[in-house]
């Protein structure tokens, strides 16, 4: 018993450690942009080192979890640890932007994977009880490199040069792959293996769509880029249905809990990672530095929030009303944070700067821990990974989409409308007689 729980455990900080290198990448490489683009010659067209990256996380996703299902989690894990670190030795060694560009796309299929792997395996792991008390960490990573990514990659690429923000990865890799190789669930389906590659297709038309949109990148084709992604979003519907080994299983659908949990998390990826791009603007504080401190009641309230739900959730076991208070703290803060532009500076304006900050921190953290933990309970277990695929998925677009829908808002609508999107969320969301006690 003693060998198995330090098998899990191994897993688990593998799992962790491949997180954080995914998440940590979508933000860090951001504060580094200018250095890469006055290095290699183009800075008008450094956009798309981010813009490969996060577009190759948001359209391999579901295909991760869909062959996770399949091959098993370890050899997923193994496979994205290594396509993630041979991403990132290229990256440092590129010598132009279109070679970084490129490279970086392959490091984005890596750290979709490694998001993936993270979710779907913790639901093997471990039984409901102990995956509320592991949960924050997960939650807690996403958050953190979100809040500090882009000030490290600032740091690194000011002291080392903007290199060493990708070499920092492999490290990493390693004791991920010692801690993983072994640890990792690795059962797998026997008999051929079928793909939907028709679905495959058509859901990176969509996230693809979606990511460039919210870029902004080519503003003057964002009438087509909506219509190919609607007409995209249909097409996969039909698709799916039909389809012998579906990519994004209607099973996940048919279940009315589990639609309103993929419904959920999209709303709170629109609302809160939609909007978390604005908050220094809405702040408006000049010096970075004093921006970043004033982002430290995000960070607390997060943390707060998921420790006490770790703690206080075995007790009080009904996650369904904790997903929903924490949906309610986060209409909270996104309306403290969009009175922010009307206030004067004094004491007045800064209770709001705290207080919007750590609702929507908190928000975050509770939000995320609940639905993903409602998902991993409900999936069932021969498609857990292609549930918490589109999970993942569902969060990426809607962040995506809510970027692309608030560049068109004046800055107190922007949290007004999150505020909303956030509030449809509340009434969207699973009830308390849908909720399983945890034993």
């Amino acid at each position: 018993m003693h060998g198995l729980l330090r098998g899990r455990d191994a897993a688990f900080a593998a799992l962790v450690l491949g997180l954080l290198m995914a998440s940590l990448d979508t933000s860090v490489v951001v504060a580094a942009l200018p250095s890469i683009g006055a290095d290699l010659g183009d800075p008008g067209a450094v956009g798309g080192v981010t813009a490969a990256y996060l577009l190759a996380v948001a359209v391999a996703t579901p295909v991760h979890g869909s062959l996770g299902d399949r091959w098993g989690r370890r050899r997923m894990f193994v496979g994205s640890v290594t396509a993630f670190a041979v991403g990132s030795v290229a990256c440092a060694l590129a010598s132009d932007l279109v070679a970084l560009i490129a490279f970086r796309a392959v490091q984005g299929l890596g750290g979709s994977g490694l998001i993936v792997a993270a979710v779907a395996a913790m639901a093997e792991l471990f039984d409901r009880v102990e995956l509320v008390r592991r949960q924050g960490w997960l939650t807690a990573v996403f958050a953190l490199s979100s809040i500090g990514g882009a000030p490290l990659g600032g740091l690194l690429a000011a002291v080392a040069g903007w290199w060493s923000i990708f070499l920092i990865n492999l490290p990493i890799c390693v004791v991920a792959l010692f801690l993983g190789v072994c640890s990792v669930p690795g059962t797998w389906r026997a008999g051929r293996i079928r793909f939907d590659w028709t679905g495959a297709v058509l859901v990176a038309v969509v996230g693809g769509c979606v990511v460039v949109l919210g870029s902004g990148a080519t503003p003057g084709w964002a009438p087509v880029l909506v219509a190919v992604a609607l007409a995209a979003t249909v097409a996969v519907v039909q698709v799916e249905r039909r389809a012998a080994a579906p990519l994004v299983s209607p099973r996940l659908f048919a279940d009315a809990r589990l639609a309103r949990v993929v419904a959920v998390t999209f709303l709170t990826g629109v609302a809160l990672f939609g909007s978390f791009t604005y908050v220094p603007l809405a702040i408006g504080v000049a010096r970075p530095a004093a921006t970043g401190l004033l982002l430290v009641p995000m960070s607390v309230g997060q943390v707060l929030v998921t420790t006490g739900f770790a703690l206080l959730a075995r007790r009080w076991p009904r996650v369904t009303v904790w997903g929903r208070f924490g949906l309610v703290l986060g209409v909270a803060g996104l309306l403290a944070t969009a009175a922010l532009p009307l206030l004067q500076p004094g004491p007045t304006r800064l209770v709001a700067v705290v207080v919007g900050l750590a609702c929507s921190g908190a928000a975050l953290g509770l939000s995320m821990q609940a639905y993903t933990l409602l998902a991993q309970t409900w999936a069932p277990p021969d498609i857990l990974g292609a549930g918490m695929a589109t999970l993942t998925f569902a969060r990426q677009i809607g962040g995506s989409l809510g970027i692309a829908i608030f560049g068109l808002l004046t800055l107190p609508a922007v949290f007004l409308v999150a505020a909303a999107a956030l509030l449809v969320a509340v009434f969207a969301a699973p009830r308390a007689a849908d909720d399983c006690v945890a034993a």
